[in-house]
């Protein structure tokens, strides 16, 4: 996959209806990018790393099921905890 074609797949991913508690989350991830899904956005930098569709999707699975057991909206906001996640 081009790291295009990884960026598209991120946002048909978080685009996708949601069908659980931890997909209200894919929202806050959204925004995280502002809605900025182009190669020159440099936070897509974690997709280097993933090779293929299903990696990208266990990534931000992960992500969505730490939200749901991890994140704790008085102590940190939806942004550094998404940073702590995709951005190292």
């Amino acid at each position: 996959m081009t790291h295009l074609q990884k960026i598209q797949h991120l946002e048909n991913y978080l685009n996708q209806s949601n069908e659980s508690y931890s997909d209200t989350f894919k929202e806050d991830i959204l925004l995280y990018f502002n809605q900025d899904f182009t190669e020159e956005n440099s936070q897509f930098e974690f997709l280097k790393e993933l090779g293929s569709p299903e990696a990208i999707e266990q990534k931000i699975e992960f992500l969505l099921s730490q939200f749901v057991l991890k994140f704790d909206a008085e102590q940190e906001s939806e942004n550094d905890f998404i940073y702590y996640y995709l951005g190292q």
